[in-house]
């Protein structure tokens, strides 16, 4: 994927693109799973970009194994957030299609995230979440707490 993206990026430059990123929410003891992120340093939900050539439920599951260390046993479908637009720090600019998933269950095993990805994972009550980097996070939790 790093490739592909980059190699539309050095023809486009920082052109607007649409992205597919897939994410998923990860509730226990009604509490919300979120990853401390290596990139920024922010809090927020695990979940990426698509690979060419992938399917939604494969991005769904690789990522969530590279961002929060954990194999997704079951999941289902709860909405589509579209209209999620970002700009890079270098420039480019993104609008994100995200298909978003409520994972139901998860191998009970110990998490082993990528540390290229992940500083941390940890559990928050909703009502004290951390600082949540992206806007695009933000609203998907206040959709999520809609739902408790």
């Amino acid at each position: 994927m790093a490739d592909y993206v980059k190699d539309i990026r050095a023809k486009v430059e920082h052109m607007p693109l649409i992205m597919v990123g897939v994410g998923g929410a990860y509730i226990k003891d009604d509490k919300i799973l979120l990853q401390e992120r290596a990139d920024t340093g922010g809090w927020g939900l695990p979940g990426g970009y698509m690979e060419y050539g992938e399917r939604v439920e494969e991005t769904l599951k690789r990522e969530f194994k590279e961002d929060a260390g954990l194999e997704i046993l079951s999941y289902r479908f709860l909405t589509n957030f579209d209209q999620e637009f970002f700009t890079y720090p270098n420039g480019d600019q993104t609008q994100v299609l995200t298909p978003f998933y409520l994972v139901t269950a998860v191998k009970n095993q110990p998490a082993a995230f990528d540390k290229h990805e992940t500083k941390a994972i940890a559990f928050f009550d909703f009502d004290h979440l951390p600082e949540i980097h992206f806007a695009s996070h933000k609203k998907i939790l206040a959709y999520l707490q809609t739902l408790l």
